[in-house]
């Protein structure tokens, strides 16, 4: 069965030093990275956890499409009709829409506030296992997606371009002070994630994903021994869990998410 239209299937990371990479993401995030079997991939390398692919690795190069950093890919049943759609509401075709053999098709597009993501069909119409929503009680979930988020600098206009384009629906908001509300997105059983203001927090214009750890204190200790930079967090969580942003070495964010033992 495909996935709704605007599920989280894909994440990946756009790396000038892949091996760098690789060694930082398989421990903090307990993946297992290795080459993609298919030699047509080039060398793209593929993130398991739990024997599921979550994420993709892959070399920066001049001539390739994307932006240094993480690119969340979200699903749909038609790239070519929904890239056109994103284009009537403002939005922009980065590259594509192309196939990629053996996995789908897809098309990089921004936003009409220029952040950047990834529409994708997947060849495969099984369901995507890379992302699996809060909360996060289920170990199923450890080293998978569990949550995405915008930070835009402008939050109606963001909700307003991907309500039209997904169906998405403003499903509640948490005050977060002087940076503005936290506004939950989602559709039927879907919620991906939240909006909240590029402007107000401070925080990068992008779309960011959160990975589930084990234990958030230790995944930062492994962060901070790996050469990478913790940002913010750990901060409590509806649930009893907690996140973090981090950097890696290479100054690529995300977020982590995961329960608290330490303490």
């Amino acid at each position: 069965m495909p996935p709704v239209e605007g599920t989280p299937i894909w994440f990946e990371l756009d790396a000038a030093d892949p091996d760098a990479a690789q060694s930082f993401y398989e421990a903090v995030a307990d993946w297992r990275v290795a080459p993609s079997p298919m030699p047509e991939h080039g060398g793209y390398r593929i993130a398991e956890a739990d024997g599921a692919p979550v994420a993709g690795i892959r070399r920066s190069m001049p001539e390739a499409p994307g932006l240094p950093g993480w690119t969340v890919y979200l699903a749909t049943r038609d790239v070519d009709a929904l890239a056109s759609r994103a284009v009537d509401l403002g939005g922009r075709i980065r590259f594509g829409p192309v196939d990629i053999p053996h996995v789908g098709r897809f098309a990089l597009v921004s936003d009409p506030q220029g952040v950047v993501f990834a529409l994708m069909a997947p060849a495969n119409p099984a369901e995507s296992r890379a992302f699996g929503p809060v909360p996060l009680g289920a170990e199923r979930t450890r080293g998978h997606g569990v949550w995405i988020e915008l930070a835009t600098p402008e939050p109606e206009a963001a909700l307003a371009f991907y309500g039209a384009l997904f169906g998405w629906e403003k499903l509640g908001a948490m005050p977060m002070g002087d940076g503005g509300e936290y506004a939950f997105i989602g559709r039927g059983d879907l919620r991906p994630g939240a909006v909240m203001s590029s402007a107000a927090t401070g925080a990068p214009a992008r779309w960011n994903w959160y990975i589930h750890v084990a234990d958030i204190d230790a995944a930062l200790a492994t962060v901070r021994a790996s050469g990478g930079t913790v940002l913010q967090g750990p901060d409590p969580i509806p649930g009893g869990s907690y996140s973090a942003n981090i950097a890696d070495p290479a100054g690529h964010r995300l977020g982590l998410a995961g329960p608290r033992h330490s303490s």
